[in-house]
């Protein structure tokens, strides 16, 4: 993905959208683990190294880089909770094979309890674009 492409462009104004959905479950899985962080997308910068473009963002307790050139799907996705009866929703950011390089859910306090409007931000963001939004691929 060269770096004036708009699809490049306009996933860096995603992950800048995001941050209005504050708190979020970044989750990341492979075959052999998972690693889940509390965070909202903020302060996000980007790199250009050789393997790609990278969204880089640094916390406290974490570091999180993202080749944006392996992302070739968004999609919004709500459902049911593994644990409790409540409702969840997700961003996966897809690569080109279709598995998910990452899930952002939006964080709950209480089981089922969002803080006020960040439901209503992430419909809004799902509206603008699209429940699946193929970038590439």
């Amino acid at each position: 993905m060269d770096l004036t492409e708009p699809s490049l462009t306009k996933l860096t104004e995603f992950l800048a959208d995001c941050g209005a959905l504050g708190l979020l479950r970044l989750v990341v899985t492979n075959d052999t683990a998972v690693l889940e962080v509390q965070s909202p997308l903020e302060n996000v910068f980007y790199a250009d190294l050789a393997k790609g473009h990278y969204a880089n963002m640094h916390a406290e307790a974490f570091e999180f880089h993202l080749n944006l050139n392996q992302i070739s799907t968004i999609r919004f996705e709500s459902g049911q909770a593994k644990r409790g009866n409540f409702s969840t929703y997700a961003i996966r950011f897809l690569t080109t094979d279709g598995k998910s390089a990452l899930s952002a859910f939006l964080q709950w306090g209480k089981p089922g309890e969002y803080e006020e409007g960040k439901v209503d931000a992430w419909q809004a963001l799902r509206q603008k674009y699209g429940e699946e939004w193929k970038i590439q691929g």
